[in-house]
């Protein structure tokens, strides 16, 4: 601001004595020229350009900085099974990074899992986060996240019955809504791996099907007796809620006659493969999985699509949806790649000659 004086009183020599704000200065009118006042409004000035300046200069930085800094993405994950976790934490998360998205980094993971009544719950839990996707096991995971959070986009890995009797898209190719990913039509895959296993086991006249419950499972099993009943052979289903009704399911079945098993697909038994393959070995019951890998874990046989491939499959859908993507316009797929493992000792184990045919189309033979 200018400096403003004012006349106060009047000096012995006939000048007046001047007053400019808090400072008060003193200066004759008539013989001496009066104190410049232009450098201390130099000053002022000079000083109200520095502050707009250095104003302008943090606003800059902070809108750099914040367009700068990157971008956290929350990703949920919802499933009745831990097994199938795991197998994300093993494949996608590593193929998410590879694109751009690394846990740590800009991603956080937010998992749930637990029994599938525990789902609508659980999917609660997971939209009070507000994730940016959440990717669903199964029909009945994926229905309680689309309750819980309707407007949040679903991967589904995998999507085990068609998604348009089931009211997820409108169409494979254009799902329409908040919903995609990868569609394994169960039920289908079931019927071929029991006619696979009656192959292996070609003198088997009565084959169990492993199920979890009566009403969930009715299409698998539906699907699985019209292929047995092609091959000429009688369907024995039995069901098991939980992992301790396994060892009496097992004698059940031994005792209705079942000369080999199918174990129906679920997340479930996908978990419990170990273990199945322990009883089914203890009752010299011949095994068929759902997916390759559990071969390895003692089932006699396991087909299904490569899971490593459908792993990264989910992880691309993930990262279009980060990147700005609608779910309802990224097509629903369905795999395009099997794998088939045969596992020669559990075959030892059971008395069992795997036929040739079987082992020539195997893609991994485990000695």
């Amino acid at each position: 601001m200018p400096i403003q004086s004012r006349a106060v009183s009047s000096s012995p020599n006939g000048g007046r004595r001047y007053y400019a704000g808090t400072y008060r200065l003193a200066f004759l009118s008539t013989h001496q020229h009066p104190v410049s006042r232009e450098p201390a409004m130099k000053l002022v000035r000079t000083s109200q350009c520095t502050l707009v300046v250095f104003g302008l200069l943090l606003s800059a930085s902070l809108g750099a900085f914040a367009q700068t800094a990157p971008k956290v993405y929350h990703l949920g994950v919802l499933s009745p099974s831990s097994g199938s976790v795991e197998r994300l934490r093993r494949l996608v998360l590593p193929e998410l990074a590879r694109l751009g998205f690394a846990e740590g980094d800009n991603l956080v993971l937010n998992v749930e899992t637990g029994p599938r009544e525990e789902l609508p719950s659980l999917a609660r839990a997971l939209a009070e986060i507000r994730p940016d996707a959440v990717i669903a096991v199964s029909g009945p995971a994926i229905r309680a996240v689309q309750h819980a959070a309707p407007t949040v986009p679903i991967i589904g890995g995998f999507i085990g019955e068609d998604p348009i009797v089931a009211g997820f898209a409108s169409s494979l190719a254009h799902p329409g809504g908040t919903i995609t990913g990868i569609a394994m039509l169960a039920p289908e895959l079931d019927a071929k791996r029991l006619l696979l296993l009656h192959e292996a086991v070609p003198n088997s006249r009565r084959i169990a099907a492993l199920a979890v419950r009566v009403s969930r499972d009715a299409p698998n099993i539906a699907a699985v007796k019209e292929a047995a009943d092609r091959a000429g052979v009688e369907l024995l289903p039995f069901y098991a809620a939980s992992r301790d009704d396994y060892p009496s399911v097992f004698a059940a079945m031994r005792s209705a006659g079942a000369e080999a098993v199918e174990i129906i697909s679920a997340p479930e038994l996908y978990t419990d493969a170990a273990m199945l393959a322990k009883l089914a070995a203890e009752t010299r019951l011949p095994t068929m999985c759902e997916w390759a890998e559990m071969a390895q874990s003692g089932c006699l046989l396991g087909y299904g699509p490569d899971f490593a491939e459908l792993e990264r499959r989910v992880a691309n859908y993930v990262a279009r949806i980060f990147r700005g993507a609608a779910p309802g316009d990224l097509p629903i797929e369905r795999p395009t790649h099997f794998q088939f493992a045969v596992n020669l000792k559990t075959a030892k184990a059971v008395g069992l000659t795997v036929p040739p045919t079987i082992l020539a189309r195997a893609d991994d033979v485990i000695e």
